[in-house]
């Protein structure tokens, strides 16, 4: 065909280019058997990692005061609202917290509310100021509650040696805190057991 000799030093010259260690001899009897292997290496490309997005350590958190409630927000009526919806959400958690409720099955669904918003009164105490501090419930730590009060105070009571009680449509609990030194987010996935005795 017309072109042929055209096609053939082409391929020639560019196989010669390709494969310049490979002698004329080679290239020929390659082309003869018509199978041709070019010779290429591919870069490997790196994977990146993939970085998880890093939160703020303690420090940080306190330098930026992220859990601060500023003097001006320590008022007992603004948090009022806050206890109706933890009112409404315990009771949508119990089933409507009727009469004839199992008082072990509320307690095990109290032991793992979420308690923002709860009123929550010390009833028991091995130091005897922490004795009879009421008040909603702002924020809970691992080791503290900390509560605001009807007289706008807002007070921080370690859970260690301490027994709170919490009354809610004429169900009263107590939470044993020496028992409940957990974060809130941690405590839905505790096991509680129960014990007969415990001790302060």
């Amino acid at each position: 065909p017309q072109g042929s000799e055209e096609a053939k030093a082409f391929v020639n010259a560019f196989l010669k280019r390709s494969m310049p260690k490979m002698k004329d001899e080679a290239i020929q009897d390659v082309l003869t058997r018509k199978a041709v292997v070019l010779q290429h290496y591919s870069k490997k490309k790196k994977k990146q990692k993939r970085k998880k997005p890093k939160g703020f350590t303690a420090k940080q958190r306190r330098e930026m005061r992220l859990f601060e409630i500023e003097p001006e927000q320590q008022r007992y009526a603004i948090f009022l609202p806050l206890h109706e919806l933890w009112k409404q959400y315990i009771r949508d958690l119990c089933h409507g917290l009727k009469p004839d409720a199992q008082p072990h099955m509320v307690q095990a669904k109290l032991l793992k509310a979420d308690l923002h918003g709860a009123i929550v009164t010390v009833t028991k105490s091995k130091c005897p100021s922490y004795v009879g501090i009421t008040g909603i419930i702002l924020q809970e730590f691992k080791h503290v509650f900390k509560i605001i009060t009807k007289e706008d105070k807002l007070k921080v009571v370690p859970k260690l040696n301490n027994v709170f009680s919490l009354e809610i449509d004429g169900f009263v609990s107590y939470i044993y805190g020496s028992k409940f030194q957990v974060r809130a987010s941690e405590r839905s996935a505790k096991k509680f057991k129960l014990k007969g005795t415990i001790d302060l």
